[in-house]
């Protein structure tokens, strides 16, 4: 007895001990919380944040779904049953959707939902604002994971607000580059390897020459050869003159780099044919080419004809256009497109042009048919998306492609910061003297 005794105080002593040091944590990480949020935001809501916001969803699951219709009654003769069986007991609770997992992300969390017999994801989609509400979240998106399951993917705030630059050291992944942060929290990462040709439309002020310089600051530390087209007089991408291999300025200058780079293209096409390889990629290192990126900025002034004579030039500026989208992927050539106003009044190219360039990205822009030219071929969800962005939320993004949609905002990159970057790695730039665009 007296054995027994003492261990059971021992255990009690012990138990007593967990809990006060549980309790001394559980303190200091309230104490600490303001401070922690603010200096490192990432492990606060893993300690924090996250812990809290999970019980929340736990607590409040079942009659979220009730009020939001998601959940389904038992059957009238179960209820009956129920209450004869019972002797006035309550009836049966009604039926919810089963919900997986709860996992944390860098700024929110994530968790799988199986749907009850005769749910569609749209049920889900449109309670995402109750959520959100419920859960005290900035915001809730939901998206069908495979029939029958929908993703459920919280964010504890708005990750768009201040997105911070990475990091980044060395020139990492070839043609991979993070120019921006997520509505999820994750990087923006732009992977021309994956996604080749990219349309950005965007009004001014709207983040479309901030977009361009995080692309272009990330591509200049890699051994790759960029290319501009500025038919403005190359007022925005003349910053990146040192790094630039080939610079046209006007759209007679345009017509004639843009055919270079067609013959480049047709040229690289018969190695690879004498190599009996199916693209670039294929070669092995030392004989492989050098990757060209080609940034054309402002779109409209290539394709609008102010007069009879100006015809022919468009049309050869967009059929050649047309054709690097058909065959630079392979051939290690990559368009990224860039205006204020892209539409089928511009001209039959520019329609064709947009079916070759997978990757869209939409700002802010003046009018309607910009954005429906962008992702109206895509996504609705994506275009009612990018139609709500207001003139307030500058460098505010939605980015789509055939993978699905997603709001971002890129990095702030400024001109003198641009400049900079072209300086300091114009040691890089490749010489292509097949595509001199100075006047004969």
């Amino acid at each position: 007895m007296k054995l027994a005794s003492t261990t059971t105080s021992a255990g009690a002593t012990g138990s007593g001990w967990v809990l006060l040091v549980a309790a001394v944590l559980v303190s200091g990480l309230l104490l600490a919380g303001p401070a922690l949020r603010r200096r490192h935001p990432a492990a606060w809501w893993l300690l924090l944040g996250f812990p809290v916001a999970a019980f929340r969803v736990m607590r409040t699951w079942r009659p979220l779904m009730a009020g939001c219709g998601l959940a389904v009654s038992r059957r009238p003769a179960l209820t009956v049953v129920s209450g004869l069986v019972g002797n006035g007991a309550p009836p049966p609770q009604p039926r919810v959707p089963r919900r997986g997992l709860i996992r944390p992300t860098s700024g929110g969390f994530v968790l799988l939902v199986r749907l009850l017999p005769g749910q569609v994801p749209e049920a889900f989609v449109k309670a995402g604002p109750a959520m959100a509400e419920d859960w005290e979240v900035h915001a809730v998106r939901v998206t069908s994971w495979k029939p029958g399951v929908v993703r459920i993917v919280a964010s504890a705030s708005d990750p768009l607000a201040a997105p911070r630059v990475p990091k980044q050291r060395g020139p990492g992944h070839l043609l991979r580059v993070a120019v921006g942060v997520l509505e999820t929290g994750t990087a923006w990462v732009v992977d021309l390897r994956r996604v080749p040709h990219w349309l950005i439309v965007g009004a001014t002020r709207s983040g479309k020459s901030t977009l361009i310089n995080a692309l272009v600051a990330g591509l200049a530390p890699q051994d790759v050869a960029l290319v501009g087209i500025d038919c403005k007089g190359g007022m925005e991408l003349s910053l990146y003159g040192p790094r630039l291999s080939a610079l046209a300025t006007n759209r007679e200058q345009a017509v004639r780099l843009l055919a270079a780079l067609v013959d480049l293209t047709l040229d690289r096409m018969s190695v690879c044919r004498a190599a009996r390889v199916r693209n670039v990629w294929g070669l092995p290192d030392k004989e492989r080419p050098v990757p060209i990126v080609v940034i054309v900025d402002e779109l409209a002034e290539l394709f609008l004809v102010a007069s009879r004579s100006e015809k022919g030039e468009a049309q050869a500026a967009g059929t050649a256009l047309i054709r690097l989208a058909q065959l630079g992927a392979a051939l290690g050539v990559f368009l990224v497109v860039a205006g204020q106003r892209v539409g089928s009044d511009l001209g039959p190219g520019v329609t064709a042009l947009r079916a070759q360039l997978g990757g869209r990205v939409c700002h802010r822009v003046a009018d309607p048919g910009t954005a429906e030219m962008a992702l109206g071929d895509l996504n609705p969800d994506a275009l009612k998306a990018a139609q709500a962005i207001t003139p307030e939320q500058a460098g505010t993004a939605v980015l789509a492609s055939g993978d699905g949609w997603e709001r971002a905002r890129s990095h702030l990159i400024t001109e003198a910061e641009a400049e900079a970057v072209a300086a300091e790695y114009a040691h890089l730039t490749p010489v292509l003297s097949e595509l001199h665009v100075e006047a004969p």
